[in-house]
């Protein structure tokens, strides 16, 4: 449903107003890895995330009278802010579903772009319902955080440009959630090089994808309980894991631990802040889960959204 050509067309919707992010090396991470690393830098991206790209890109696809009546959406965080600001742009309103101990500077930021939140449990609602509800009451547009091929598509352009602009990769190595961020960059990645390998990485408590891939089908596992809350996912979506199954070539985990021991090595070797989500990939390559590593490795580092309390705990 989702082809390269739609990636480069969401490229060329979103220029001009998504940030081309940069591509950072360190030799230290190249040492310790034990390969060249290239980090894209989507914790500097607009909003602190990824998301940006997936959101606009889909909200800009609307139709005049869709964007007359407004938008909802759900989120953890970071697709919240996408939409928000997305919609903010685009001169209409957005209504967002977000968990009750979502970190408060998501919160704070979401509410900053003039987005309505509705809060909820994450461990006893159901904020697909929750947000369904909310669309078909008020007659607004729905934007999933992944479930949507134009929102897949918008996240798969951060892969065509470091491709575009480190050239030939080994490996692409990609946070996974909900699956839509490695499902855009495994169409980019394969459409543009064949023979690249593309890994996820999940955090140990929200294996969802890992088992589902193990298993060919979809897989729902409790909500996970995990520093790296943008990667809480209990399950893939149907959408993206019909993407991932066939092009994903395999996931690897990361404990909270290590997670932790990549934001101190973002912050002290780096000089990058990243949320535990968007440092689950230099986790995986510090922790050695490629072994043998490739030669070259591209490693999207999804998010920076983490307030300066909340990186102190998870640091101390």
């Amino acid at each position: 449903m989702v082809t390269l050509q739609d990636v480069r067309e969401a490229a060329k919707r979103i220029e001009g107003v998504a940030h081309r992010t940069p591509v950072i090396r360190s030799r230290t991470l190249d040492e310790r890895a034990g390969c060249e690393v290239f980090l894209k830098c989507e914790n500097l991206q607009r909003i602190g995330a990824f998301k940006f790209r997936g959101a606009y890109n889909a909200i800009r696809k609307l139709s005049p009278e869709q964007l007359a009546r407004g938008i909802a959406a759900y989120s953890s965080g970071n697709h919240a802010q996408a939409v928000a600001l997305s919609a903010k742009e685009l001169s209409t309103t957005a209504v967002i579903v977000m968990p009750e101990d979502t970190p408060r500077s998501k919160l704070d930021a979401v509410a900053g772009y003039g987005a309505e939140i509705i809060t909820y449990d994450r461990y006893t609602g159901n904020r697909e319902q929750i947000g369904s509800r909310l669309a078909s009451e008020r007659g607004l547009a729905l934007i999933p955080p992944y479930e949507h091929p134009d929102v897949i598509a918008g996240q798969g352009t951060a892969a065509l440009e470091l491709l575009e602009e480190v050239g030939h990769l080994d490996a692409i190595l990609v946070p996974v959630g909900g699956g839509g961020l490695i499902a855009g960059s495994a169409i980019a990645a394969k459409g543009l090089q064949p023979e690249i390998r593309v890994v996820g990485v999940e955090p140990e408590a929200g294996n969802d994808t890992f088992l589902s891939l193990a298993a060919g089908e979809r897989v729902s596992i409790p909500v996970p309980r995990t520093i790296a809350d943008g990667q809480a996912a209990p399950t893939p979506g149907e959408l993206t894991f019909s993407i991932n199954k066939e092009l994903v070539d395999r996931i690897v985990l990361v404990s909270d631990e290590e997670i932790r021991d990549a934001l101190r090595f973002a912050v002290d070797r780096l000089k990058l802040v990243m949320e535990p989500s968007g440092a689950s990939g230099v986790a995986a390559l510090l922790a050695g889960r490629l072994d043998p590593p490739p030669a070259r490795i591209g490693v999207i580092i999804s998010g920076g959204n983490v307030g300066a309390a909340r990186l102190a705990e998870l640091l101390a």
